[in-house]
């Protein structure tokens, strides 16, 4: 029995190892048994990590970095391209090629026939105030009591592509699909005014027509006078003009009758 417990003071102690448990085994050959089965256990425990001595584990590294941002190691490679914020991000409406300005000055050309136009201003494909002054032209009918913003865009179509085809013919530099859109829906701007005025009276007489025929001289006016500008087509205005007044007629037509 002295011996017995001289091997459960062994056992308790804080300095146990596997070791001192293997000699102590080999040494009571009457506790074999239970030497084998508190040996198994132990190995049991140690390849489970029930229990693992706290020099054992990994020193805790220290994160100075903030959230959502990784902490700067001189070791690593540099990012390319990398951005601080959003201050070197262009704007939106440059991103979408909204220029109010042009816009304005596209505006101001179309409402003085006899200012001269910008030719590098004029050649750019921006359709915001051409779909702007189609929306108007189709409000101001459907104030009028005409449904007509099927006619409208149709219109519109058709009439750009057969621009198109003409002035390819006529230019040797060419234009493109979204340069004689441009050019035509501002040129529109005028016929708004002559719908506007449907509201207010009926066009349906000596008065209105004069007004429409002056309407139609203003927008095919200024609709050949942007285009000679922008395709250096000098002396060429009358020959422009001439389809681009078929062209608004139409739409007159439309808002008188």
């Amino acid at each position: 029995m002295s011996n017995f417990e001289q091997f459960h003071i062994d056992f308790y102690q804080s300095n146990y190892t596997i070791e001192d448990q293997e000699e102590g085994c080999n040494s009571y050959g009457s506790d074999k048994n239970l030497c084998e089965s508190r040996k198994s256990q132990t190995e049991k425990q140690a390849a489970g990590g029930a229990f693992v001595p706290s020099d054992m584990l990994p020193s805790p590294q220290s994160y100075s970095g903030r959230i959502l941002q990784p902490a700067y190691s001189p070791d690593s490679p540099p990012q390319l391209g990398y951005v601080d914020g959003f201050d070197e991000e262009p704007p939106l409406l440059e991103e979408l090629g909204i220029n109010f300005e042009h816009i304005w000055q596209k505006t101001l050309t179309v409402l003085n026939p006899m200012k001269p136009a910008d030719g590098s201003i004029m050649n750019e494909t921006d359709l915001t105030g051409p779909m702007v002054f189609c929306l108007a032209l189709g409000a101001t009918l459907l104030m009028a009591g005409k449904v007509h913003f099927g006619y409208v865009y149709g219109m519109s179509a058709i009439g750009c592509l057969a621009m198109h085809a003409l002035l390819n013919l006529m230019s040797v530099s060419g234009v493109s699909h979204g340069c004689v859109a441009s050019v035509l829906g501002y040129c529109l701007l005028p016929m708004v005014i002559l719908s506007s005025s449907a509201v207010i009276f009926s066009l349906q007489g000596i008065p209105g027509t004069v007004l429409a025929l002056f309407i139609i001289g203003w927008c095919s006016l200024s609709a050949s006078k942007i285009f000679t500008s922008a395709l250096a087509m000098e002396g060429q205005q009358l020959l422009i003009a001439y389809p681009c007044a078929l062209l608004y007629g139409l739409f007159a037509l439309l808002t008188v009758f």
